[in-house]
């Protein structure tokens, strides 16, 4: 996208079909006829490979400039050949659009296609010519895909033939600055932004920015841009995981003028009339006070600490007595950011910034974007200043059409939302489905991950029951991928230091030891967690290496929070994490290596 490091989250990636550049194995493309050039890249990778995380940037760069030279050097013969011409012309539908869309992106510094002029709106006539007059550029592009498809299938057939699958990853989003975005923004719904309710990881809800998936617009074709990314990734994969299967329910839509998550709507879904929640709930709503920051002199304080006068001065003015509104330049979290964006980055400006983003949280209803006149309660609203005002009585009553509406009011709906989507896209190919069905899950999605055979995701520390503290590894479904961890979180050993009091109920009740908590994850409770998995009644039992390593003191890192790869909240968090140990060290750990497969001997995995 940007050629800088944030360019590491890779869920914003510029194509859905497309492999990272950044995984090709430099020794396959050939060796550089310079001695020197050989010598400088040597060193180089000498250098990058000794560093403790990744450094995304000058990897890439190094890369890409490598590319540059063996593409001059071999490229012509490569792109003579005819099992390049073959590859282009599989491939043609997606690969030559994302060709097009990488040197329009270099040559206007921006992935951002509305700043292309005349290529901001995708014209095929107009991009194949653009194509045609710049065919070496597009031949380069065209080339690393070559390769990295070739090494990818070598690699797969390799697995294969020593009996082992690889599992893929679907992401639920793609990015509004992708080419797919680009060459058919009709699928997609520009106007506003994915995200998730607030959850373990973010209480102010995850917003990923990425536009939702116009489904109605999809089923038309019968769903061809879902089944033939599908199909690509079967080209790699035997199995894929579907991150965030909840969005085939229903997805968390979010304001393009919101920051924070806790702002969404699930889409689709059926909010209320004012007249049903009148009539059916006994809640009459008042729009003015409800649906837009419930501002109150008694609680700026809150927000504000020690600047409340200066906020209270500078960004709204009095509507009534101790009642605030904000002024019309700070009325979005949107508009709060972009201002705060171009001041000084202290304290002040810090608590100012979250304090204005907070108020504007302050609502207990939000109006239907298509719907006028209908209103979403406002998800984890009992947390607001707006639920505190009201009586007794209206708080009885919200609660209840609250819980009707996020628990009961849509399974039906949602289940069927899900039975129109999933069968079509998970009968285009072989590969086995698991499904990532973490968060607040509606009661349809088990009915239909059972009726479909998908495999749920079954974490140990985030329980499906929400009556339980732990997951119970003893009942876990057959159907099912178990877990200690996932790259969205820390592993067994930070999780362990993070709330003691959870892990003395941990250790206690589900290891059903007594007397003092161990302080740290030593090997032998990291062992015991990573037993209960091993020995459960899951098909699959997937375990981070981080993990696995943990229950061997001479393996693992001496810092658990090196082992942190994702803060789901953060989408600008870098990802650079790396094994501490090469392949060679690993084979060489004859006693954890007897250690692992005696553990999964003994539960018959």
């Amino acid at each position: 996208m940007t050629h800088t490091w944030t360019d590491s989250y890779p869920y914003n990636a510029n194509s859905c079909f497309a492999l990272h550049p950044m995984y090709l194995r430099l020794e396959s493309l050939g060796t550089l006829a310079d001695k020197s050039r050989r010598e400088y890249y040597d060193n180089l990778r000498a250098e990058l490979n000794a560093l403790p995380q990744i450094d995304y940037e000058r990897v890439n760069q190094a890369k890409i400039e490598y590319f540059r030279e063996i593409f001059a050097q071999e490229g012509a013969r490569v792109v003579a050949s005819s099992d390049f011409k073959a590859f282009v012309k599989k491939n043609e539908s997606w690969l030559l659009p994302y060709a097009a869309f990488c040197v329009l992106r270099d040559k206007f510094h921006t992935p951002v296609f509305a700043n292309w002029g005349e290529y901001s709106v995708y014209d095929k006539k107009k991009v194949d010519k653009f194509i045609a007059d710049n065919k070496n550029e597009i031949n380069y592009v065209c080339y690393l895909q070559y390769n990295l498809d070739k090494q990818m299938q070598e690699a797969h057939e390799y697995a294969k033939s020593q009996g082992v699958a690889i599992k893929g990853d679907i992401p639920i989003g793609i990015s509004r600055d992708s080419v797919d975005a680009w060459i058919d923004p009709r699928l997609f719904n520009m106007d506003c932004q994915a995200g998730a309710p607030p959850d373990d990881f973010s209480v102010l809800g995850q917003n990923w920015g990425f536009p939702t998936y116009n489904w109605e617009e999809m089923a038309k074709d019968g769903f061809a841009w879902w089944k033939s990314r599908f199909r690509k990734m079967s080209e790699y994969f035997d199995a894929y995981r579907i991150d965030h299967v909840l969005g085939f329910f229903r997805i968390w839509q979010i304001p393009m003028d919101a920051i924070h998550g806790l702002l969404g709507i699930f889409n689709p879904a059926m909010p209320y009339s004012v007249d049903e929640l009148r009539y059916n709930y006994d809640f009459w709503l008042d729009i003015d006070l409800q649906t837009t920051p419930y501002i109150m002199d008694s609680f700026l304080h809150d927000f504000f600490g020690e600047y409340t006068d200066e906020a209270r001065s500078r960004f709204m003015h009095p509507v009534s007595y101790g009642r605030y509104k904000l002024n019309d330049e700070f009325k979005t979290q949107r508009q709060v950011a972009e201002y705060f964006a171009t001041q000084p980055k202290d304290d002040k400006n810090t608590r100012l910034c979250n304090g204005l983003l907070g108020l504007i949280d302050q609502v207990l209803f939000i109006e239907d974007p298509d719907q006028k006149g209908k209103y979403h309660p406002r998800i984890s609203a009992q947390f607001t200043y707006t639920y505190r005002a009201l009586n007794d009585y209206e708080k009885w009553c919200f609660d209840r059409l609250y819980n009707d509406f996020f628990y009961r009011r849509h399974n039906d709906f949602w289940y069927g939302k899900a039975m129109w989507k999933l069968p079509p896209l998970i009968e285009a190919t072989d590969m086995l489905t698991c499904a990532e069905d973490l968060g607040m899950i509606p009661s349809c999605v088990p009915a239909v991950l059972s009726a479909l055979e998908i495999l749920t995701l079954e974490i140990q520390r985030m329980p499906k029951d929400p009556s339980a503290e732990f997951g119970n590894t003893w009942s876990y479904p057959y159907f099912s991928v178990c877990t200690t961890s996932t790259h969205d979180m820390g592993g067994i050993r930070a999780w362990w230091e993070e709330d003691r009091a959870k892990t003395a109920a941990f250790y206690h009740n589900v290891l059903h030891h007594g007397g003092d908590v161990p302080y740290f994850a030593e090997p032998w409770v990291c062992r015991q967690i990573l037993e209960l998995q091993v020995k459960s009644p899951s098909m699959l039992c997937i375990i981070p290496l981080a993990d696995w390593l943990s229950m061997d003191e001479k393996l693992r890192r001496e810092n658990p929070a090196d082992e942190i790869i994702n803060v789901p909240a953060n989408p600008r968090h870098y990802w650079r994490y790396r094994m501490h140990l090469t392949l060679d060290q690993l084979r060489a750990a004859d006693d954890f290596n007897r250690n692992l497969a005696g553990m999964i001997a003994n539960a018959q995995r």
